[in-house]
């Protein structure tokens, strides 16, 4: 039936993996209690004991001593349990160990379905509690495989185990137009840790707008100590990202800080960027003033709030309304989001004939 080497290779878990032998025997008890009863079409009670001292497994018919039997095949009257054993009382449960004939080749499947499923069982677990601290996380992979536009990448192993963590970029995650290869390394951000059936899966990102703000922190030592702090990202993957930043030290230049020496620093973020352009914004408690400044690379003439909440009119050179607008509205639609308000961009001829107008 099940073989001294299956409770050998228990033993090797529990010493490799840190996985005590009881989590595995208690579930193939019951598994196996599942299986005879399917194999044999009995309903009557059943107890399978596991002794990884001795190496064994024996099966015993069950029944429970009650005052009235309403059910002849798990139930024994007390006056009956009382002929067998006098000390038996009401709620105790007889057992006489039975021979399982036939049943060796299922139960040893059992055995390595159960094994084998409580191992996936207890590394999704590690992953889970290990990778939910991750989430926000900026981190360096290695690309491993390709499979239907979703690229795989290895995170890393389990601390407490050898198995290697996958993580799934999918498109959707994926900056468009970048190339992926296989063995390339690549920084990509936890975006979440789910439980998918089976595996634990780390969902990674190199799109989202956290993925901007993790590796601005890693360039820029001042956001890092809490120096320069970033108070917004508005971001169209692959082509335009704007970041308002701000410090509370009047002494600290943030935009200066996040640039860097020859722009060395926003240079590093573009470059992993694969050439995305980079507006850094200073960040103003004046709504109006931050409106003006998240238009940049447009000179704003004047910004005027207008009925209705968060809304505003942007007024902007004739020559300079291309460019606060945008590429098919890009700029400005990337200041809305950024500012949190809806921004009417005008020339200012159009705003002086509005004027009159009104």
């Amino acid at each position: 039936m099940i073989k001294k080497e299956f409770f050998t290779a228990l033993e090797d878990l529990e010493r490799e993996k840190g996985i005590p032998q009881q989590t595995f025997i208690e579930a193939l008890e019951n598994a196996l209690v599942f299986a005879y009863k399917k194999h044999t079409g009995l309903s009557s009670g059943i107890a399978v004991k596991l002794n990884p001292e001795k190496k064994t497994v024996r099966f015993f018919s069950t029944k429970e001593v009650v005052d009235e039997v309403t059910d002849e095949e798990k139930q024994i009257s007390l006056e009956e349990a009382q002929e067998i054993k006098k000390s038996y009382k009401v709620g105790d449960v007889i057992e006489n160990e039975i021979d399982p004939k036939d049943f060796g080749r299922i139960a040893a499947q059992t055995a390595k379905q159960v094994v084998m499923q409580k191992l996936r069982e207890i590394e999704r677990a590690n992953t889970m509690s290990e990778f939910e601290d991750k989430e926000g996380e900026l981190l360096t992979c290695v690309i491993r495989r390709i499979e239907d536009k979703n690229v795989f990448v290895d995170i890393g192993a389990v601390s407490n185990g050898n198995a290697q963590i996958e993580g799934v970029l999918m498109p959707g995650d994926q900056i468009p137009g970048e190339k992926y290869e296989l063995n390339r390394k690549l920084k990509v951000y936890v975006k979440k840790v789910r439980n998918s059936g089976k595996n634990a899966q780390i969902v990674v990102s190199r799109t989202a707008v956290g993925f901007v703000k993790c590796l601005f922190e890693n360039e820029v030592p001042e956001i890092k100590q809490g120096v320069v702090t970033i108070k917004a990202v508005a971001r169209e993957p692959g082509q335009r990202t704007k970041i308002a930043i701000y410090s509370e030290d009047p002494m600290v230049d943030a935009v200066g800080a996040c640039v860097g020496s020859k722009g060395a620093r926003v240079n590093a973020v573009v470059e992993e960027l694969n050439g995305e352009k980079i507006d850094i914004i200073p960040w103003s408690e004046n709504p109006l003033e931050f409106i003006a400044k998240a238009l940049s690379p447009a000179k704003v003439i004047k910004v005027i709030e207008l009925e209705g909440e968060k809304t505003a009119r942007a007024i902007v050179p004739d020559d300079k309304l291309s460019l606060a607008i945008g590429r098919e509205g890009q700029n400005a639609r990337l200041a809305v989001r950024l500012t949190g308000w809806k921004i009417d961009v005008k020339s200012e001829s159009a705003a002086l004939a509005l004027e009159e107008a009104e």
